[in-house]
C-alpha cells in the first residue's frame, strides 16, 4: 500500500488500524532481527571467538540503582561486584625441585694443568663451583627373565620340584605390568592412538602392532574391573554427586560417517573423593539411571532432561548449576546489554562469596583430626553462605519474577529467564535443605 500523504485513507479508523497493524509488524521484525543478530553471533563466536565467558568487569557497575525507568527492568541493588585478582608467574629460571635425582659428574684439571706455572709446584683442591642442568632419560624396553630353578632326587631319580611361577597381569602373557602401565597412561592419559604408541615402542627396538596393543588394552581394562567396581561403589555412598556428560566421535563401521557416543562423570564428595567415568553409546537416559540405581542424595547436574525420572522416584534431589544459567545470559549480553549483564551481576555476586569461600583456610597440625577439621571447614561454609549467599538468591528471584513480565519471552534474555525460573523450584525449593548452599558449588566453566 502507498505512503504517500495524497494516498491514505481520510479515515481514521482506518488509519488507526493501519498504524496498529504496521507497529505490530515492526516489533515482530524486531524481535526477528534481535533473535538473528544473536545467532549470527553465537555461530561467530563458535566459528572465531575465545571459548572464555569472562566478562567485562566494568559492565557490571553501570548500573544507576536510584534511577528508574519504567521501559527498563530494574537492576540489582549492588553496583561493586569483586574481581578475582590475577596471580602472574614471576620470571626467570625456577629452582628444580628437591625429590628429583642429583648425578654429580666431576670436571677436573688434567695433570699438567694442575701446576703452577709461576712456581712450577703443584696446585692444590680449594673448593669447586656447581650448576645444575636438568636432563631426560628416555623409557627403556628390556627383557625380564624370569629364572625358575627345579630340583630332584638324586637317589630317587625322581620328586621334581619346581619354584612356582611368578604373578603375571596377563596369563601366558607377554608384557609387564610396567609396559601395561605405560600403555594405558598413553592411550588415555597422553591421548596418543595406539598406532603413535606403535611407533614410539619402535623406537626402542620392539615392533609391536596395533591389534596387539589394543588387545592388551582390553585385557588391562578387564583387570582394572573390580577396581573400577569399587571406586563406583564408594562414589555412590556420596552425599552429593556431580556429574556432566561429554560428547565423543565413534568409528562405526556400519556407518559412512562417525556416531557420537557420551562419557559420562560422576564426582564424589569430600567423604568419597573419586572421580569415575561412565561410557555409553548414545545419550539416552539409560546411562545415568542405570548408574544412579539405588542412590539416594543430591545430584548436581545440568537440565538434561534425562534425569527427570531419577528426580521423580524423590529419592535423589536436584541440584542445578549456575554455569549453564549464566551461559545464556552472556550470550545474551550484547543484544539486550542492559538485562543481560543485570542477571550477570546477581550471579557475579554468587561467585565472589565462592571465592572467598576457597581462600577460607584452617591451621592443620600434626596432631589435627582431618575428619573433625574437615566437617568444621564445610559447616563455616554452610553459615557463610546462609548469610551472603542466600539474601542473593532471593533477591535474584524477585528481580526475575519481574523481568519476565516485562520482556519478550523468545527474547534472548526472555529465553535465559525461562531456562532458570521453571528450574527454581526444582533448584531451590525441592532440595531446600542443601540446595541454598550447594547450587553455587558447581564449578564455574
Amino acid at each position: 500500500m502507498s505512503t504517500q500523504a495524497a494516498d491514505l485513507p481520510k479515515d481514521v479508523a482506518t488509519l488507526q488500524a493501519m498504524v496498529t497493524e504496521q507497529s505490530s509488524t515492526i516489533a515482530s521484525l524486531t524481535v526477528k532481527l534481535a533473535k538473528l543478530e544473536h545467532y549470527v553471533e553465537q555461530l561467530v563466536r563458535a566459528r572465531y571467538g575465545p571459548r572464555s565467558e569472562q566478562l567485562d568487569p566494568s559492565q557490571l557497575t553501570l548500573f544507576d540503582t536510584t534511577a528508574t525507568d519504567k521501559k527498563k527492568v530494574s537492576q540489582p541493588a549492588e553496583s561493586t561486584i569483586r574481581v578475582k585478582e590475577h596471580q602472574r608467574r614471576g620470571g626467570g629460571r625456577q629452582e628444580l625441585p628437591e625429590h628429583l635425582e642429583r648425578k654429580i659428574v666431576e670436571h677436573d684439571l688434567a695433570e699438567e694443568q694442575k701446576q703452577c706455572p709461576g712456581c712450577g709446584k703443584e696446585r692444590q683442591r680449594i673448593g669447586c663451583e656447581e650448576s645444575e642442568q636438568l636432563e631426560y632419560e628416555p623409557a627403556v624396553l628390556y627383557v625380564l627373565v624370569q629364572r625358575r630353578w627345579k630340583y630332584a632326587c638324586r637317589r630317587c631319580q625322581e620328586h621334581v620340584a619346581t619354584a612356582p611361577p611368578a604373578a603375571k597381569p596377563i596369563a601366558k602373557g607377554l608384557p609387564g605390568p610396567g609396559l601395561l602401565s605405560a600403555l594405558v597412561t598413553g592411550k588415555y592419559a597422553d591421548h596418543l592412538p595406539l598406532y603413535r604408541l606403535e611407533d614410539v615402542f619402535f623406537r626402542s627396538g620392539v615392533e609391536l602392532s596395533r591389534s596387539t596393543l589394543s588387545r592388551w588394552a582390553l585385557q588391562t581394562a578387564e583387570l582394572l574391573r573390580p577396581l573400577y567396581a569399587l571406586m563406583v561403589r564408594e562414589v555412590l555412598q556420596s552425599r552429593v554427586i556431580h556429574t556432566d556428560d561429554t560428547p565423543m566421535p565413534v568409528l562405526d563401521p556400519e556407518l559412512d560417517h562417525t556416531r557420537t557416543a557420551r562419557l559420562w562423570t560422576y564426582v564424589g564428595d569430600w567423604r568419597h573423593p573419586l572421580t569415575v567415568y561412565d561410557y555409553t553409546t548414545s545419550r539416552k537416559r539409560d546411562g545415568p539411571q542405570q548408574f544412579l540405581n539405588g542412590y539416594s542424595g543430591y545430584l548436581a547436574a545440568d537440565a538434561y532432561g534425562g534425569y527427570d525420572g531419577i528426580y521423580a522416584g524423590g529419592l535423589v534431589k536436584q541440584v542445578l548449576c549456575w554455569a549453564h544459567a549464566r551461559r545464556k545470559f552472556y550470550e545474551a549480553r550484547t543484544v539486550q546489554p542492559d538485562e543481560a549483564h543485570a542477571a550477570l551481576a546477581f550471579i557475579a555476586r554468587l561467585y565472589a562469596v565462592e571465592d572467598d569461600l576457597k581462600a577460607l583456610r584452617y591451621p592443620i597440625s600434626e596432631t589435627s583430626d582431618l575428619v573433625q577439621v574437615t566437617r568444621h571447614w564445610h559447616r563455616e561454609r554452610r553459615r557463610v553462605r546462609q548469610r551472603e549467599s542466600l539474601p542473593i538468591l532471593r533477591e535474584f528471584h524477585a528481580w526475575l519474577e519481574r523481568a519476565q513480565h516485562m520482556l519478550l519471552p523468545k527474547s534472548p534474555v526472555g529465553q535465559a529467564i525461562g531456562y532458570v525460573l521453571p528450574r527454581w523450584v526444582g533448584s531451590v525449593a525441592t532440595a531446600r535443605t542443601v540446595a541454598l548452599r550447594s547450587i553455587i558449588t558447581c564449578q564455574k566453566e
